[in-house]
């Protein structure tokens, strides 16, 4: 299985990245933007949130290419929260997935516009899309839209990462850091499930099972995110560890330590897969990606 899923995300990840190159070069009037856009683009994203929105998609009996722009403008919306993430303001990080952030390849201003480029074009894509689609689906975008907008946020995203940087020295209970980090880190990945089933013309049984799916995957994200913060490798990591501890940042295994980290994070993943119960094989994209989660070294 984690062959056959190698193969798949490897032939998602080269259309999704020649769909995101497109965008971008027909979106932008001159290079002034274009060149940092790219380079934040390409810079070795695993193209985790798109792959899950085509996945949900194709899950519930869609097709991959209706669910494109969607998962584009959904990795768009990704990409700027991270070249934002880096800024010296917030975390101030050299290195993102192994190359200088954006804000030290190119300079803050520049980092700060290509982070609001690449909020305000995912949107350009979702409305161009929208308007392309028959009559019909035009409520359905709209319900997309609804979605990833709530998702990236103040009632997302935006909200989970103010949370997480006021929380800084403060020992949080773990009801409150599980609500920061389903916000912070679970919003938007909970909405690239959601809409990839919408767009496939799921049915409401299907959305619950996957709404239920992306919850405890998005939180299993986060956990091994923050177990590879205490015991990753940074050349694989492409990222310094052990920055949550010198923050002070509240995480998993500061509050319950590495061992039940983990348990939990393999508790989360098993209740992704127990919601997948009702799908047949073309499930199994998402069946695997939730082992890799529990798995990834990065």
């Amino acid at each position: 299985m984690m062959i056959a899923l190698k193969t798949y995300l490897d032939d998602h990840k080269s259309a999704i990245d020649a769909a995101l190159i497109g965008y971008l070069r027909q979106y932008s009037l001159t290079d002034r933007m274009l060149r940092p856009l790219e380079y934040a683009i390409s810079a070795g994203g695993k193209r985790v949130r798109p792959i899950l929105c085509i996945s949900a998609c194709i899950a519930v009996g869609g097709q991959a290419r209706k669910a494109m722009p969607l998962a584009c403008a959904l990795e768009m919306i990704h990409t700027y929260s991270l070249i934002h993430d880096d800024l010296p303001a917030l975390d101030n990080d050299d290195l993102r997935r192994g190359k200088p952030t954006c804000h030290i390849q190119f300079n803050e201003a520049t980092a700060i516009l290509a982070g609001d480029a690449l909020l305000t074009m995912a949107f350009e894509v979702i409305a161009e899309a929208a308007s392309d689609a028959p009559d019909p689906e035009a409520k359905l975008w709209l319900q997309i839209l609804r979605s990833v907008s709530e998702a990236a946020g103040c009632r997302g995203m935006i909200e989970g990462q103010a949370r997480d940087l006021g929380f800084e020295g403060i020992k949080l209970n773990r009801n409150d850091l599980e609500s920061m980090h389903r916000l912070k880190t679970g919003a938007l990945i909970n909405a690239s499930v959601h809409t990839g089933a919408l767009i496939g013309m799921g049915s409401d049984q299907q959305i619950e099972r996957l709404n239920d799916y992306a919850a405890n995957i998005g939180l299993a994200f986060q956990v091994v995110d923050d177990i590879l913060n205490v015991t990753g490798d940074a050349s694989i990591l492409g990222k310094a560890v052990g920055t949550d501890q010198s923050r002070q940042k509240n995480t998993y295994p500061a509050l319950l330590g590495l061992e039940q980290s983990e348990l939990y994070a393999a508790e989360l993943i098993d209740r992704a897969l127990l919601a997948l119960e009702i799908f047949d094989k073309k499930a199994d994209p998402l069946r695997a990606i939730a082992r890799y989660i529990l798995y990834r070294n990065r």
